[in-house]
């Protein structure tokens, strides 16, 4: 892996696509024992959910659905604390199993409001596989039930994760470099 470059900033290798792979499998594996013979909802939160959610749903064994919601919290490097939701969602998830899939929980800002808005829908459960997991940055007495990696407090680009919507399609995942 090599080191890349967007707008001034130097990125690192930090995570190799077949690591990410592995464990997607892995989240599968746990995913699918928990949710044998039901048809859950995977609910892919675009825009930087979209590879891990793709690759996480070709792994489920039984019957399932896929859907799509989009929220934005980040510009730049950091998130604004502000969500905003841009796409909601058209299902009716009354009594169903829906898994939300979350790039990466940072502040746990835009996942607590999007758990908080479906709730009211009354899903039969609600669970959260994220790619990515900062407890250092965490602000809400949360954790994730299916976590890929924890990580530290640091900027992130690659498979799937942007900045400003640049540098999603590398299939590696780079580090912000501190130099």
């Amino acid at each position: 892996m090599k080191t890349v470059s967007y707008d001034g900033l130097n990125f690192v290798p930090y995570i190799e696509n077949d690591k990410i792979k592995a464990r997607i499998r892995e989240l599968g594996a746990l995913i699918n024992a928990d949710f044998k013979d039901k048809k859950p909802l995977f609910l892919c939160v675009l825009t930087g959910a979209f590879p891990f959610a793709s690759d996480l749903f070709m792994e489920f064994e039984g019957d399932a659905e896929i859907a799509f919601v989009r929220f934005k919290s980040y510009e730049g490097t950091a998130s604004t604390g502000n969500l905003k939701q841009l796409m909601g969602l058209s299902e009716d998830i009354a009594g169903r199993h829906v898994i939300i899939v979350e790039d990466i929980v940072d502040t746990g800002n835009t996942i607590i409001g999007l758990i908080n808005h479906l709730k009211e829908k009354n899903p039969a459960s609600l669970k959260v596989a994220t790619l990515l997991f900062k407890p250092e940055a965490l602000e809400h007495d949360f954790k994730p039930d299916y976590v890929g990696f924890d990580i530290p407090r640091k900027f992130i680009i690659g498979y799937g994760l942007d900045l400003d919507g640049i540098a999603r399609n590398l299939k590696d995942i780079y580090v912000k470099s501190d130099d």
